[in-house]
Parts: C-alpha cells; structure tokens; sequence
C-alpha cells in the first residue's frame, strides 16, 4: 500500500519565481523517494508560471476557504501525512484535518519565520533596531501556535531555528533543521561555467511580490548604484523578477545602465552572463534562494547580514557582506575588477553548497524523522501539552469562525 501524503499549498508552486516554490519541488521530491502517493491542494489560483504538478505524478486539487466540502475531500483521502505550506493554511485547514483524520501526521513548513521578517519589516519602517518588541508580534502569536499544534515544523536556517528554541521557548522535537537541499556541484559543472572575462555587468534577482526584493531593488537604486557606477560607467545593472509592478518599473533608467527585466525565464542563464550578483536586503528570513543560484551557476555576490543570514556557516562566504552602502559598492567594485579574488570567491560559493545544503543527507534526515514521530505519535501528542491546549482553545474559535462564514455564504445564496 502506498502512504498517501497531502500538501496543502499556500500558493501552487513557482520554481521558476521564487524560493519557496523551489523549496516545495524539493519537499515534493524527497516523498517521493518513498514513493508517497501524493496530492497537492490550493485555494489559490494558478498563474502562469505555476509548475505542471501533474507532470511528476503528483495529483493537484482545487479546495475552498470555509467549506465543508474539503471535511468530505480530506476523509476519503484519508492522508497519512498532512503538509502545510506555511502557517496560514494551517490555521484555516488544520481542525479539519483533525477532526475528519486524528492520525495524520501533521508537518508544518514555515518557508521562513513570517514574525521575523514582519518583525525587522516593521522595525526598519520605525527607523529603529530590531529587538524581541519587535519579534514578538501578533504574527509570531499565531505562528508559533501553529508550530505547537503541529507534530513537526521544518525549519529552514539555523538562525530561525536558535531564535525559536531560545526566544520562543520552542522544544527541539517538534522542530527539524531542512535547509535546501541541493545537488552536488562537480567538477564538470564547474569547468563548463562561463569564466571571469566571459561575463559581464552586475545582476539582482528575486520576485516582486516579496516586500523585502523591492526594498533592496529601491537601495541600489537610490545609494549604491550611483557609486558603482562612478568607478564602472560602461557596467550595466541588470535586474530581473516576477510581478514587477509600476513602482518597480519606473525606477528602469537605461541612461543610468538601471535596467528593470522583468521576469527571467531561466535564473541561470541570467547569473551566468553576469559578473557579480548584488543582493543588498534590508530586512527579511529564511535563506535566501537567489544566492544559492548565484553560487550554483559561479556568480560571486555582495550580500547584507539579512541576506547572508544562515547561508554560510563558518565557511567563507561567495563575496562579500556589508551593510553601509559605501563600502557595499566598494567590495561590488572590487570584486568586479579583480579576476583572482573574484575565482577565489566563486569556489567558497562551490564550497558552502557541498558542505552545507547535502541533498541526501538531509533527504534521509528527514524521511527518518518522520519515521519516528509517526511510530511515537500519541505519546508525543501526549507530552505536547500546551498543543493540546492550543488546539482545544484556539481551534474552536477558528473552527466555529469558520462554520459562521459558511452558514453566512449559504444565507447569501
């Protein structure tokens, strides 16, 4: 008998737009090692740029917000794993799953901390430093409430992870460390990527929708490119994401060598014409993916301590991490000069991928933890008092929130 997994999908996803649909392919995959059979669920709609589930022999469902027909759905699926993508589905579909299949393993993927990046957002808008009034927000309230009603949590950076278990108070077992997972970089790899003097001009990735890439798009605008461009008059700043809207757009000045792309079809193409990436974040969690495709395709980068933020460890980073504007474009020029120092950078960025992101290793790391939680589950709901109680409280409020919006539709019909 296959074991039947169910995602629920924030989003469906976009491997191709950003980094958490590049994450949930890589979830998708490391289930199907054990041959799960797999369904994905979404109240959202499909964009364009959404991946063909169906292509890799995952089914791919559409459910409703407030309606009973998914209690029916998810009853006759009977899932021995449910996944959330995100805390948010969790809240509007985790009772129910409860209700209608007990023994479901719950698993929750935070992407990232949404408290933390709410939090320095809200602390950067203020003009003020980060601190815990920050990181205990409303957000983190409902956030770490899911982590406990959940059986496990993925937990994408090591930072994330310290910040729950010693600000939060979060117990290790109901947390798991799953950074990407990646593929080794060979040698053939590596000597089939375009070198130093093949590649030019500088590079900015990441989707639009994300708050934290225009921020970082309007900080080059506004402060670094101008020096960059000083030093290099001939260098261009090519910037490519998903959803550019018009505020996104007017900052495009092609006399300036600003060039606003829109979105790439392919990330790696783009990196690998390029010279340096610059990822210049001003807030924000996780790991970030467009650095991790920087240092796949050989393209050295400058970074901020948020962009950096879990990434390296305590290997050298793929270039350099500043966060004042001047000595950002100092590095960036640097860096862009000088071939044996841009080389050395390129191979630390090799480097952090095989010794940080081991695809199997973290593959078999977590289908072994599942394999225990599923085996200890009563025990472990047991132990995990204060889930029980976050169920028993905050659920019916959701629970019978959610029956109200129902009732009140039917009323409207």
């Amino acid at each position: 008998m296959h074991k039947k997994l169910l995602i629920i999908g924030f989003v469906w996803p976009e491997p191709k737009s950003s980094a958490a649909g590049y994450r949930m392919m890589q979830l998708i995959e490391t289930f199907q090692l054990k041959d799960y059979q797999i369904t994905f669920a979404s109240t959202c709609a499909k964009t364009e740029n959404a991946f063909n589930l169906k292509s890799i022999g995952v089914q791919q469902v559409s459910i409703e917000l407030n309606n009973s027909s998914f209690d029916v759905f998810v009853k006759a699926l009977n899932p021995d794993v449910v996944l959330f993508d995100r805390f948010m589905t969790e809240e509007q579909f985790g009772w129910r799953v409860s209700e209608q299949c007990p023994d479901a393993l719950k698993i929750l993927d935070t992407e990232d901390l949404h408290c933390l990046r709410r939090g320095r957002q809200q602390a950067f808008k203020d003009q003020v430093n980060f601190d815990k009034t920050y990181l205990f927000n409303d957000t983190a309230k409902r956030e770490i409430a899911c982590i406990y009603r959940c059986d496990l949590s993925l937990i994408i950076s090591e930072v994330e992870m310290e910040i729950l278990k010693n600000d939060f108070k979060v117990d290790e077992s109901l947390l798991l460390y799953l950074p990407f997972m990646l593929d080794n970089v060979s040698e053939k790899t590596l000597n089939a990527l375009p070198k130093f003097e093949d590649r030019q001009h500088f590079v900015a990735i990441g989707n639009f929708l994300h708050e934290p890439n225009y921020h970082a798009v309007l900080h080059l605008k506004q402060n670094i490119w101008p020096l960059i461009k000083k030093n290099l008059p001939d260098a261009k700043m090519q910037i490519y994401g998903a959803y550019a809207s018009l505020k996104v757009n007017q900052l495009h000045n092609s006399n300036e060598g600003f060039i606003i792309n829109g979105f790439a079809e392919s990330a790696s193409t783009v990196l690998r014409q390029s010279r340096i990436c610059l990822a210049p974040l001003l807030f924000g969690a996780g790991l970030k993916g467009k650095l991790i495709d920087a240092m796949k395709n050989g393209t050295p980068a400058v970074t901020t301590t948020i962009g950096a933020e879990g990434m390296f460890g305590n290997i050298e980073p793929n270039g350099f991490i500043e966060d004042n504007a001047e000595a950002f474009s100092e590095k960036a020029i640097k860096l862009y000069k000088n071939e044996s120092l841009w080389e050395e950078k390129q191979y630390n960025g090799f480097q952090v991928l095989n010794t940080r992101f081991h695809k199997e290793q973290f593959q078999q790391l977590f289908l072994e933890r599942i394999r225990l939680v599923k085996g200890q589950l009563k025990d472990r709901r047991l132990e995990n008092f204060t889930g029980q109680m976050l169920h028993h409280h905050g659920l019916q409020s959701t629970k019978f929130m959610s029956k109200w919006i129902e009732a009140k539709n039917k009323s409207n019909l």
